[in-house]
């Protein structure tokens, strides 16, 4: 009987050691990339920039935020800018990018622009010499206001397009590292 009263502790400790051990299966972190395994060098060289309107530094803020989040997350990859002993090739074109006023101030001024990006990307295994990868369409929004006050303006669409070329770095690797939509041949 005096055993009695440590029974529900036991069967709490129990409980709490088979849910770990049942639970530490399912979180396995992933490690094997979308990309075949000879993939070790990927080059990317700057994007195309072909939309209307001259945008300063866009194609090549795209570019780098892209070689950025590839060297974080690209899981041992190596980076560079030439397609010189490169295995593959990350490349993109920006198609369209255009800046909107969405949202007026008692003045009848827009104060709220959403910026949009429209680009292409486009990953090929150059030892194999196909394409394993290709979305035409990478649609991209975002927001940024200007302030009331002249004297406090800031120029927002810069980190507006900073903001959206992370956002595109972080789709297209983790897209590519997860292997979605990545193009593999079935074996015989």
């Amino acid at each position: 009987m005096k055993y009695l009263k440590f029974l529900p502790r036991f069967a709490g400790l129990a409980v709490v050691a088979f849910l770990t051990v049942g639970a530490a299966d399912c979180y396995k972190p992933v490690t094997n990339s979308g990309l075949p395994k000879h993939i070790k060098r990927v080059a990317v060289p700057a994007f195309q920039f072909e939309a209307t309107g001259a945008r300063y530094r866009v194609s090549s803020r795209f570019t780098d935020a892209v070689i950025r989040e590839m060297l974080k997350r690209g899981r041992g990859l190596k980076v560079q800018g030439t397609r010189e002993g490169a295995d593959a090739v990350v490349e993109g074109t920006i198609r369209d990018f255009s800046f909107t006023g969405v949202l007026l101030d008692r003045e009848g001024r827009s104060r709220v622009y959403e910026v949009v990006v429209t680009s292409a990307v486009t990953i090929t295994d150059l030892k194999e010499n196909k394409v394993i990868y290709d979305n035409q369409n990478f649609v991209f929004r975002d927001s940024f206001e200007f302030s009331e006050d002249p004297r406090s303006f800031f120029n927002e669409e810069d980190p507006a397009v900073e903001r959206m070329a992370k956002a595109f770095a972080a789709s297209v690797i983790s897209t590519v590292v997860n292997g979605i939509g990545v193009r593999e041949e079935k074996g015989n």
